[in-house]
């Protein structure tokens, strides 16, 4: 018996795609919604030096988006080209690395006109105004219009060429916010433009968004955009950072640690000008705020990262959101120094919205809600799923009266209780607490009588055990004395750290931990890892032997430590998972270390804190990102009681 020999299968067929369907595949890679369509064409305008930027939509950009512009604008000859796919005047071909502009593939046009119905007007300097019309790739011809100048795109239909698509869009809602979010995010970019957003849908004519174009100093009209963008409270609590690094150079504003947010929604981060969104970028925002917010609160800033741009290669992805650095260690550490530098530079400031959060938890009902909501404190993130009154963010833990009567007694033998649980204090001569004696606690002797110029004023009163009230020329103080003492403690303890060294303890017998492919990455990092007390060495293929570990984090598991360093390795290119654990362990030992809540206090203790406070950076917050202090003015504290 013979087998019969099976039939191979058919043989697919290579042919090449049409026209229309190359735009509409490119389509899908350059625009996934109705906001990658108007970020494509507004980088087309700001390319084209346009100074005021329109845009006009229809349901949420589905069924309408015009872009009017004021730029060099294109002849009739050239309207044909501008719709040809990767055909572009930003780039030669040359030099791919050299991309001086917003766009340089040649795609958006060629690809909106095949997906929706696509209108170009155009005028140049010297040449009548032109229009030409695209539909489903299918291109009309030039004709006569009228236009002062500049150029006019309208899409109409969005995705009508692929319906398909259109099933995966959001609400009208949603794809409109997203929009607007693109237009808010190139307009930080560009502060000597003008841009506008309006909503034409069914009929009317709503304004959404509008900046007008500032004139100045270029720090000075970024500040204002930021102000018109990000709020008022944003400008009043940031810092403009600045700093350079190996042909890298870095601008921009970074908030507080006490301005914090719920979520990433605040953090933005420009390279060369373009909007990205870079998990190295904002993975080194986070380190710069390491120190000083807890893993479930976000810094809020808008930084702008400039460099030759042979240093970037920004033609990783067809949206361009994405970039790739030439040498990313050195992005890194530009960002974290230049940002701790001014965090440091802002001594013991804390933001405003923590006295705006203070009166209006004073003020009854919706007033209350509506200052904490204002003050930036409380994010929509932070609101209860069901509604209701906003999550407290800082809420101090308050012990039992009877844990506090306890403190008291045990660390402050012989001193009588007070019935309104508070003791006044009147002025006295400064002096250093127990524990905290460095050079810059230091106060002159002419401070005694003039203590209330200086920035925290002079203490005037201790309230239950905890609280400091002291008294300024405009206002007053509260300090919680507790986060206060022991944000001043782990300072200390880091200097020591930063100048002794890690402490690191030999094991007795190594720890062999096995990482597979990753050990190489890892001993890539043994040198930077030696510095910290974790001292590994290769162990065969895949493995690493753990030698050494820091001391002060006792019995710890190497090979779980090992793998949470390797995957941030992988992940962000560098690793803080090792001085992120030395920093838990400085901040418990300095909250074991610091004042405790109900510990009475003399009159010169008391003002030697609030001195240290001025003289240590990043006092105005606590080791957890909590304020330390809160100030009130006179104005503020008189509208309270109905006097103003």
């Amino acid at each position: 018996m013979t087998l019969q020999e099976t039939p191979p299968p058919p043989r697919p067929v290579i042919r090449q795609l049409d026209e229309a369907a190359i735009n509409r595949i490119a389509a899908g890679e350059v625009v996934e919604r109705p906001a990658s369509a108007v970020k494509e064409l507004v980088e087309n305008a700001l390319d084209a030096g346009a100074r005021r930027i329109e845009v006009t939509i229809a349901a949420g950009g589905k069924r309408l988006i015009r872009i009017k512009d004021d730029g060099c604008g294109m002849t009739p000859d050239e309207l044909p080209l501008a719709l040809a796919r990767h055909a572009t005047s930003k780039i030669d071909g040359s030099d791919l690395l050299a991309i001086h502009s917003f766009g340089f593939r040649g795609e958006a046009l060629a690809s909106l006109g095949a997906v929706g119905r696509l209108v170009l007007t155009s005028r140049a300097h010297g040449h009548e105004a032109a229009a030409i019309r695209v539909e489903g790739g299918r291109l009309g011809p030039v004709t006569p219009a009228a236009l002062e100048r500049g150029t006019v795109v309208e899409l109409r239909d969005l995705f009508h060429a692929t319906p398909a698509r259109l099933k995966f869009m959001r609400s009208d809602r949603a794809e409109g916010q997203a929009l607007a979010e693109a237009l808010r995010r190139l307009a930080m970019a560009e502060p000597h433009v003008a841009f506008s957003l309006r909503d034409a849908t069914e009929g009317r004519d709503r304004e959404i968004f509008r900046v007008d174009a500032e004139t100045g100093d270029p720090v000075e009209a970024l500040g204002r955009r930021l102000a018109a963008i990000l709020g008022r409270e944003f400008h009043d609590n940031a810092l403009p950072v600045d700093g350079s690094r190996e042909g890298l150079h870095l601008t921009g504003f970074a908030a507080l640690p006490t301005y914090s947010r719920g979520a990433g929604v605040s953090q933005h981060v420009f390279v060369n000008g373009r909007p990205v969104t870079d998990r190295q970028l904002t993975g080194a925002l986070r380190a710069a705020y390491m120190d000083f917010l807890s893993r479930d609160r976000f810094p809020a800033a808008a930084l702008f990262v400039e460099c030759d741009p042979h240093l970037v290669d920004v033609n990783v992805h067809p949206a361009k959101s994405e970039v790739r650095f030439r040498d990313p260690q050195a992005v890194r550490g530009l960002i974290v120094s230049t940002i701790r530098a001014a965090l440091s530079g802002a001594g013991h400031r804390a933001s405003t919205t923590v006295a705006q959060e203070t009166l209006g938890m004073m003020r009854p009902g919706p007033a209350a809600e509506r200052a904490g909501d204002a003050g930036g404190l409380i994010d929509e993130e932070d609101r209860p799923a069901g509604g209701g009154a906003p999550a407290r963010v800082y809420q101090m833990d308050r012990p039992s009266m009877r844990a506090m009567q306890v403190a008291r007694a045990g660390q402050a033998p012989g001193m009588g209780e007070s019935s309104f649980g508070f003791e006044t204090a009147p002025p006295a001569m400064p002096a250093r607490l127990p524990g905290t004696e460095t050079p810059s606690a230091r106060v002159e002797p002419e401070a005694e009588s003039g203590a209330e110029a200086l920035p925290l004023g002079a203490a005037r009163a201790q309230l239950h055990g905890n609280w400091i009230v002291a008294q300024t020329e405009t206002g007053m103080v509260l300090v919680d004395q507790h986060a206060a003492h022991e944000r001043l403690v782990y300072e200390r303890l880091k200097r020591q750290m930063a100048e002794t060294g890690v402490a690191a303890q030999a094991l007795l017998v190594p720890e062999i931990v096995d990482l597979g492919a990753g050990a190489a990455r890892l001993l890539e990092a043994a040198e930077e890892l030696s510095t910290l007390g974790l001292s590994i060495e290769s162990f065969g293929p895949g493995t690493v032997a753990v030698r050494e570990t820091p001391a002060m984090l006792g019995r710890i598991d190497a090979g779980a430590l090992l793998r949470d360093i390797l995957d941030e390795l992988e992940d962000l290119d560098a690793s803080t998972a090792l001085p992120a654990r030395l920093d838990a362990i400085l901040s418990r030992v300095a909250c074991h270390g610091s004042v405790r809540s109900g510990r009475r206090m003399r009159a010169e203790e008391m003002n030697a804190l609030l001195r240290e406070m001025e003289a240590t950076p990043g006092s105005g917050q606590c080791n957890h990102g909590r304020p330390t202090y809160v100030e009130l003015q006179l104005s503020d504290i008189e509208k309270l009681f109905g006097r103003r």
